[in-house]
């Protein structure tokens, strides 16, 4: 009996450890499985964030670089500009010294009893004012070539305007200035000739630059020049054309002469025009900066 119950619970045992082992078999293979799901699951998880962190520093890269990108042209751009810069005010400092290196240096200096003019001072070139643009009874009527065009174009628009200046006195060579000048001194005397006409080598005239008008109507005087439509059109376009004024009242040279006027270019004729200044009220050294555009 006792050898019977042995073999039935030895039996029930089996079976039970059978059964246990199946359900221990199924657990764990379902803990397997469960195992590789959650594995799974989170290497899914893993490599979504992943590539979100991925395109989220590439976007950040791609902006630093697209920033870095930008500054290296904003600042390559301030380079070439800069260099552009240098390379135009170079150019402009070329062009300024060349064209001084062509200007004749004496055009603008301040020869009424200032600067000197030698004998064998003469305009590197000097032209005729034609018939139309003078007085018929002008003897000295050539002009510095340059200064030509100017004088036309200031003459042709005061004709549109109803005003007929006329060019009466323009080039003296020194020896004319001497014989002029002693001329005077006779019949005027030294004492008055001095104080309306300049000593050979100090006169405006010699440059080939400066010009004594008159009008058609009073037909080659000089005084009285001041009470015409021509001196009052003058003193408010001259300037447009480069002549100015030369002795204004009350200045400190000669004898106020509304009718001689000289051409310093269209840049410092308007400079004096706009600030109300007459040319030997300027300091040389500043109008010498004027001098290599004095043609344009």
């Amino acid at each position: 009996m006792k050898n019977i119950l042995e073999k039935i619970l030895t039996r029930d045992v089996s079976i039970v450890l059978l059964v246990a082992l199946s359900f221990l078999g199924v657990f764990k293979s379902v803990e397997y499985r469960f195992n590789i799901i959650s594995k799974e699951i989170n290497s899914i998880s893993l490599i979504n964030l992943t590539k979100e962190q991925y395109l989220e520093k590439r976007i950040i890269q791609i902006e630093k670089k697209q920033k870095g990108t930008l500054s290296y042209l904003s600042e390559k751009d301030q380079r070439d500009n800069s260099l552009l810069n240098q390379v135009s005010e170079i150019t402009n400092t070329v062009g300024a010294l060349s064209k001084l290196s062509k200007t004749d240096p004496e055009l603008l200096k301040k020869y009424s009893k200032i600067y000197f003019l030698n004998e064998h001072y003469v305009p590197i070139s000097l032209s005729d004012v034609p018939l139309d643009y003078r007085s018929a009874k002008s003897s000295n009527y050539k002009i510095h070539s340059n200064v030509l065009p100017y004088l036309e174009k200031l003459i042709d628009a005061g004709k549109a305007e109803n005003v007929s200046t006329e060019a009466q006195s323009a080039f003296r060579s020194f020896s004319d200035q001497a014989i002029l000048k002693s001329n005077y001194k006779v019949i005027y005397g030294a004492g008055t000739a001095n104080s309306f006409s300049a000593d050979q080598g100090y006169s405006e005239h010699q440059l080939g630059t400066a010009i004594d008008f008159t009008t058609l109507k009073t037909a080659g005087t000089l005084e009285g020049f001041n009470n015409t439509p021509e001196y009052k059109w003058m003193v408010d376009n001259a300037y447009k054309y480069g002549f100015i004024l030369s002795y204004p009242p009350g200045n400190k040279y000669y004898k106020y002469e509304p009718w001689h006027w000289r051409f310093v270019g269209v840049n410092l004729a308007t400079y004096l025009h706009d600030n109300h200044m007459y040319f030997y009220d300027m300091d040389q050294r500043l109008i010498d900066n004027y001098l290599a555009n004095i043609f344009d």
